[in-house]
């Protein structure tokens, strides 16, 4: 028994039946292709627009696997844990060695509340002035990547905030051991990415 794929095909917008046709059509059913290919007819769907859509939908498709491509490893990341832990605790020590010269609390609750209080605010300046200003942070300088969206756009400074809390996340750390974005990167629709060789023009 053919199934009917008339109403299905009905309901799709121009662009994802044009898809259907054409970019996809060996993923579909012949029934599915002819249904489409129908409805797109009734529509008064001409062939230049079909062409100039399908062109649109593989340039899209394509920048979308050079994106995902361009998305660094595990491991690299994990290069970036490491070097920045130590770039977060050489600023904590700077900020440390200054507060010291203005104030030298004496009993041991405050020396500890105070301590804790300058790990978190030195943990906060790095990662989100580095990000937020250079899209990178010391580790990625090494590794020659940065930080985007995952639409590939620049981050926004709320953004970077985001993205920096959710690294407090419990094993945020190892999360790379298992995948190419960690936590905070999904919880923030950010990731991190080889930066493109700059190509010299000469005149």
């Amino acid at each position: 028994m053919t199934q009917d794929f008339s109403e299905s095909m009905s309901n799709r917008t121009d662009e994802e039946l044009i898809k259907i046709v054409t970019v996809d059509r060996n993923d579909y059913q012949t029934e599915a292709v002819e249904a489409a290919e129908k409805e797109l007819k009734t529509r008064n769907i001409d062939a230049t627009k079909i062409e100039s859509v399908k062109q649109d939908i593989e340039e899209k498709e394509t920048k979308d696997k050079e994106f995902e491509s361009s998305i660094v490893s595990s491991w690299t990341r994990i290069i970036h844990t490491v070097v920045d832990f130590f770039g977060f605790l050489i600023l904590a020590f700077i900020l440390s060695s200054i507060l010291q010269l203005f104030y030298s609390p004496s009993d041991e609750q405050t020396i500890r509340l105070v301590g804790y209080g300058l790990l978190l605010v030195s943990f906060l300046l790095y990662f989100v002035f580095m990000e937020y200003k250079f899209q990178k942070t010391i580790g990625k300088f090494i590794t020659k990547t940065k930080v985007v969206m995952n639409d590939g756009r620049r981050p926004e400074f709320n953004e970077i905030f985001i993205r920096t809390i959710c690294r407090l996340i419990p094993l945020d750390n190892i999360s790379y051991l298992f995948t190419k974005n960690g936590f905070h990167d999904r919880l923030s629709n950010s990731t991190v990415i080889k930066e493109k060789k700059r190509q010299n023009i000469h005149n």
